[in-house]
């Protein structure tokens, strides 16, 4: 029975867990949700998720949510299909993809995430872009690329010279902030920048990527 995850394509977090589906191999039947109309905020999807967020993954008698909890569960259940994603045969290599997914979370995320919002988000939402928040995260972030140019001087992928679940959750804000006026952050660093058309590139994630649009 194929998995059903409930989200959008434009979502970050649903974009995260697609393409951790489709690069292990994973049958799963996307389930849209009208966030216009508030149906994640209804008592069927509620039901799902408490907090009323997407996206929710279904299998079985299982459901889940939170993206990063549901990665983790799709690497678990599929390790012996598609990309080790979590590099399960060996401790020291899923060591260093906890540690580069940590990097995102506690340093990358909230400084690239108010980017995103404010130039793309919230735009499509007939929002104007606040240039004061943008501004504020640019040093924060300049410092977390230099972090990543060093790094990926060293190795082709953040966790080392393999693909993984570290850069994969990359991809979704990734995706935005490149359309951006920031995205020269990332242009005018040459590792980070080869590192990013690799892992754009890849056919799980251009799978989705067409419908990667918002308004």
């Amino acid at each position: 029975m194929a998995m059903k995850l409930y989200g959008l394509p434009m979502s970050t977090c649903t974009t995260r867990v697609m393409a951790c589906l489709h690069e292990k191999g994973a049958d799963f039947e996307l389930v849209p949700v009208n966030l216009g109309t508030g149906e994640h905020k209804q008592p069927p999807f509620l039901s799902k998720n408490p907090f009323g967020q997407i996206p929710v993954l279904e299998d079985g008698d299982l459901t889940l949510f939170e993206s990063r909890a549901i990665t983790a569960y799709v690497a678990e259940k599929c390790k012996e299909t598609g990309t080790d994603l979590m590099r399960h045969k060996s401790p020291k290599e899923a060591a260093m993809v906890k540690v580069w997914m940590e990097v995102l979370r506690v340093c990358k995320y909230p400084a690239i995430s108010p980017v995103v919002m404010e130039y793309v988000i919230g735009p499509s939402m007939g929002k104007k872009t606040e240039q004061a928040v943008v501004d504020a995260c640019m040093g924060k972030l300049g410092k977390v690329l230099d972090v990543y140019e060093s790094r990926l001087s060293m190795c082709k992928y953040l966790a080392g010279d393999f693909y993984s679940m570290a850069d994969l959750h990359h991809l979704s804000y990734m995706h935005y902030f490149m359309t951006t006026p920031c995205a020269s952050m990332v242009k005018d660093r040459p590792h980070v920048m080869a590192w990013w058309q690799d892992i754009s590139s890849r056919p799980a994630f251009k799978k989705m990527v067409g419908a990667m649009t918002f308004g």
